[in-house]
């Protein structure tokens, strides 16, 4: 069996804005909440941390901060995965050099390339590193599904450990976890589906969730794990409204309105995104107060 990067349920972070980049002294508090709520994992420049939209500089910047903020104390994994190889390389090899412990690296977007293509893509990543590499397949906002004997392909490779799976398809997990054994873990991608894929053999989640709510997303998790399965599923059931308002709009969209709930200085979510509609905003804030985070 390949190294286990996280059990359990790593943030996928959001990224805290200024009118002019990152608001690093937000992201350190918030770090330091998720450290002490009993996240697993910090994953930062994700989907959810707004990596589309950052500078190269921005985005190098909040790897290495989240890295030296972080200490040691749990695993950072950092996102790095672009539709250009080139690009997605170089920012690979930065977050290696600055002590990123795994990468997330998503399926190549716009360009569509064959499965072909995404076992080179992968492959010409994970042999120019030393670090593990996480795939993560979200077709809804790619436009690529990688396949089961892709999956298989990419798992011969020593360094491809895992999967962030969020095509939302179980039955897909199955076939992974059947073609790949344990020469890939899959995590859930989506908050919704936690023990449904724990049952399937998968290792947790990388969660949005979690940054609301990081000791109800470890608890699902940690209870599972321990044995306590009703009690997983109960806690997954009684989350649902809160994961269906943290996704009423297009992810991080909620999430960051959520932050802002929640007391932290989130800031601005940059265009293309733009503000939640106020019925939208009024479902969250339900969500939250029936969840006893907000009052």
């Amino acid at each position: 069996m390949k190294q286990t990067i996280f059990k359990g349920a790593g943030v996928a972070i959001i990224t805290p804005f200024t009118e002019d980049g990152i608001n690093f002294e937000e992201l350190g508090r918030i770090i330091e909440d998720q450290i002490a709520g009993g996240t697993d994992a910090i994953v930062i420049t994700g989907t959810t941390g707004e990596s589309a939209t950052m500078t190269d500089d921005e985005h190098k910047a909040a790897i290495r901060y989240a890295v030296e903020k972080t200490a040691g104390r749990i695993p950072v994994i950092a996102g790095t995965g672009s539709n250009e190889t080139a690009y997605a390389l170089q920012l690979s090899k930065y977050a290696e050099q600055v002590g990123a412990d795994a990468l997330l690296v998503v399926t190549p977007y716009y360009n569509k390339c064959t499965q072909k293509g995404l076992i080179q893509h992968f492959t010409t990543i994970a042999d120019a590193v030393n670090i593990p590499l996480i795939l993560y397949n979200v077709p809804s906002r790619t436009g690529v599904n990688i396949q089961t004997a892709t999956y298989a392909e990419l798992a011969k490779h020593p360094r491809i450990v895992a999967v962030k799976e969020a095509s939302g398809d179980l039955s897909a997990v199955a076939r992974i976890r059947h073609a790949c054994g344990d020469e890939l873990a899959v995590y859930s991608g989506n908050d919704d589906q936690i023990v449904p894929i724990m049952s399937l053999g998968g290792l947790g989640v990388i969660s949005v969730l979690s940054n609301v709510a990081p000791a109800m997303a470890h608890d699902i998790c940690q209870s599972y794990f321990d044995g306590r399965v009703k009690e997983a599923a109960d806690l997954q059931i009684k989350a649902i409204d809160l994961i269906e308002a943290l996704f009423c709009e297009v992810n991080p969209i909620p999430v960051k309105v959520a932050m802002r709930m929640l007391g932290y200085a989130a800031g601005p979510l940059r265009l293309p995104l733009s503000e939640m509609e106020p019925a939208h905003e009024a479902q969250l804030r339900k969500a939250l107060t029936e969840s006893g985070l907000i009052k």
